[in-house]
Order: C-alpha cells, then sequence, then structure tokens
C-alpha cells in the first residue's frame, strides 16, 4: 500500500507533503516503523520513486514514513521553519495517530542518505531514547566544526560551495553561519555516549562518493567515543543506485524479514 498527500503541520505551520508504504496485509500486532529521510534535493516520493522499497516492505511488518523538509538540514532554522521539532515531535504523534505502530524503541528506525543520513544521525544522537536503529547514507556535515573554520564562517563558504548551499547554510545557521553544537554529530555523539543504551547505528558509504573520507572518518570517530557502529562501503557513488543497496542492507540489519 502507498499512500501519498498532504496535512497541515502545526509545528511547521504550513500544509506539508508526506508519503506512507504500508504493508497490505492487516494483523492485530503493532507495526514497526522506519522514518526515510529525503536529500537536499529531494521530497517525499523520492524513496518509493526511485528504490525498490514497494518490494522491500513486502518483507517487513513495518510502516514507512516519508516526510518532506525542504533544503533545510533537519534543523529548527535560524530563519526558516522548525524542521527538526516537526520530525521528531510531531510527525511520530501524527503517524501513531493514524496506524497502530509499536512503542517499544527497538521497533522504531530512523534512515536517510546524503542529507538525509545527516538528519538521521542527528535526530538520533539528539533523542536517543526515541530511536532504537539509525541508518545513515553517504551523509555530509559529519565534520562540522572543522568544515566552518575552514571557510571561516560565511567568509569563504560562498566561493567554496556556492550560493545556494550558502544561503541554505545562512538559513540554518544564521547570517554569519556561526557553529552551533546541537547542529554537530560529533558533539551529539560526545553527550550520548554514556547512555546505558546506545542506539545502533548504521552508516555507509559509496567508496567513490565525495563524501567517502568523512564518513569513514566519522566511523573511527564513534568507535572512539565507545560505540559499536556497523560500517559497510562497496564500490559506488552519491546516487539513487547507491542508496537502493544501502536501504536493502539497513533493512536487513533493522528487521528480520516476515516468515
Amino acid at each position: 500500500m502507498i499512500l501519498r498527500g498532504t496535512f497541515f503541520s502545526g509545528k511547521l505551520e504550513i500544509e506539508t507533503n508526506i508519503t506512507f508504504v504500508a504493508p497490505d496485509n492487516f494483523s492485530g500486532q503493532p507495526y514497526k516503523v522506519v522514518y526515510l529521510l529525503h536529500g537536499i534535493c529531494g521530497r517525499s516520493g523520492d524513496w518509493v520513486d526511485y528504490t525498490l522499497l514497494p518490494n522491500y516492505s513486502k518483507e517487513y511488518h513495518a510502516i514507512f514514513v516519508m516526510p518532506e523538509v525542504a533544503r533545510s538540514f533537519y534543523s529548527d532554522m535560524k530563519y526558516g521553519l522548525n524542521y527538526f521539532s516537526y520530525i521528531t515531535e510531531e510527525l511520530p504523534l501524527m503517524c501513531n495517530s493514524i496506524f497502530k505502530i509499536s512503542a517499544k524503541k527497538e521497533d522504531i528506525a530512523i534512515i536517510g542518505a546524503s542529507m538525509g543520513g545527516y538528519g538521521a544521525l542527528k535526530c538520533t544522537l539528539s533523542k536517543p531514547e526515541q530511536y532504537g536503529f539509525c541508518g545513515a547514507f553517504s551523509s555530509p556535515c559529519l565534520m562540522l566544526k572543522e568544515s566552518l573554520e575552514y571557510c571561516e564562517g560565511a567568509k569563504r563558504f560562498k566561493e567554496l560551495f556556492g550560493e545556494a548551499l550558502f544561503k541554505d547554510f545562512q538559513a540554518v545557521f544564521g547570517e554569519n553561519i556561526e557553529w552551533d553544537p546541537r547542529e554537530d554529530v560529533i558533539e551529539l555523539a560526545k553527550e550520548t555516549k554514556d547512555k546505558t543504551t546506545k542506539p545502533k547505528l548504521y552508516i555507509t558509504c559509496g567508496t567513490e562518493d565525495f563524501f567517502y573520507g568523512d564518513n569513514k572518518r566519522y566511523f573511527a570517530t564513534l568507535q572512539s567515543l565507545g560505540y559499536d557502529p556497523v560500517f559497510e562501503d562497496w564500490q559506488g557513488n552519491h546516487d539513487w543506485t547507491f542508496f537502493n543497496e544501502a536501504l536493502r542492507r539497513a533493512l536487513k540489519h533493522f528487521i528480520e524479514k516476515e516468515k
């Protein structure tokens, strides 16, 4: 079952798009839930349109939820909308009101590609009590503080990354693009490292991807902080061919196939 529609978000104060993939068979048992986050140029329908998610979903007793967040980097923006609060607070409440979803943390996953991978890590490490599994594919902004220091905030950002991303970062971080530890997935991991139960982290990146080095470094950083993440790499680039395979592998780590 594929459902596409809109609803009015109180957190965003706008009508926003959303896509669901749900099992065709209805058992009496609560469903696991997977929040799937899109990349910077994406929308809520990307995972349905560009991957084999409709086929994968038939193997699992789970609801797949795909919100839409524009180019917000899944943040409560300085100049923009409160997308982080929407994803982590309002969206779960809305989904629980529609579907019979398990309340167990181990039955809740958040997975994303590119900007969505960064968003998945940020949501999970900000609220580790909420998510049992995080899948992050080809994630940017993993070395955020280092990158912003190299750019000297807004001073050199536009010449290094272009005007569109420059405006995105000003909207998220403010006019001078100042580092914020609440947006930094290394700082968030440091804050969460002493939690009794940490979420399961699955990180992957293609060996030809321009973010490959940062993803390997981030994996090593998590290990040094006492996490036990899974890291997988194989030949691939920053595209839907790679993300499709990454999704298939991540789901195998999160959910056993239905018998």
